[in-house]
């Protein structure tokens, strides 16, 4: 954490003009989590709010020493989306269709299709991953993210994270594998 948003947090426990400034830093890449964690505009909006609604009521009790800002603040949307579903029984799933390009410019329709299909195949396989592993992905290529930081969001070790992500990605491949059969 740079010395300049250790002083502004400092400053936000006493002057909401100062709390503005870290929601400006951070607004953008908390909504674009809960969006592909929930798949809802309006809902991640709605998320999104709460979020820094709660940061807000709590930042006298953030520490420093802690994880980062950015991961406390990752915490909390976790928190609210894990709740999320739970109070509306819903199945956890990505919505990840804005995150592949379905197409390029001055390719013919057929590559298109193509491209949609793959895609798509993609995105099923995707949804039927646990929500942590789910977590894992869009931090890691959604957000660009180090696996230190990703580790410091979801409360595991660095290692815990590679094993993770390595056996994440063994069960796409699989799943993939058995979607072409």
């Amino acid at each position: 954490m740079s010395e300049s948003e250790e002083a502004l947090i400092e400053r936000a426990k006493r002057d909401g003009d100062a709390f503005g400034e870290l929601y400006e830093r951070y607004v953008d890449r908390i909504y674009n989590y809960i969006y592909y964690r929930t798949g809802d505009v309006h809902e991640a909006e709605d998320l999104t709010a709460r979020v820094f609604y709660r940061a807000l009521n709590h930042i006298g009790k953030y520490n420093q020493h802690g994880a980062p800002f950015a991961a406390w603040l990752y915490r909390i949307a976790h928190n609210l989306v894990a709740n999320w579903y739970r109070d509306r029984n819903r199945r956890k799933y990505v919505r990840l269709d804005d995150l592949v390009a379905l197409a390029e410019k001055g390719l013919g329709p057929h590559h298109q299709a193509e491209q949609n299909e793959e895609a798509q195949t993609l995105i099923k396989t995707m949804a039927r991953l646990p929500a942590e592993r789910q977590q894992l992905l869009i931090l890691k290529f959604v957000e660009g993210m180090s696996n230190a930081d990703i580790a410091k969001i979801m409360g595991r070790s660095e290692g815990a994270i590679k094993s993770l992500y390595h056996r994440t990605l063994l069960a796409l491949r699989d799943d993939l594998s058995k979607d072409r059969l």
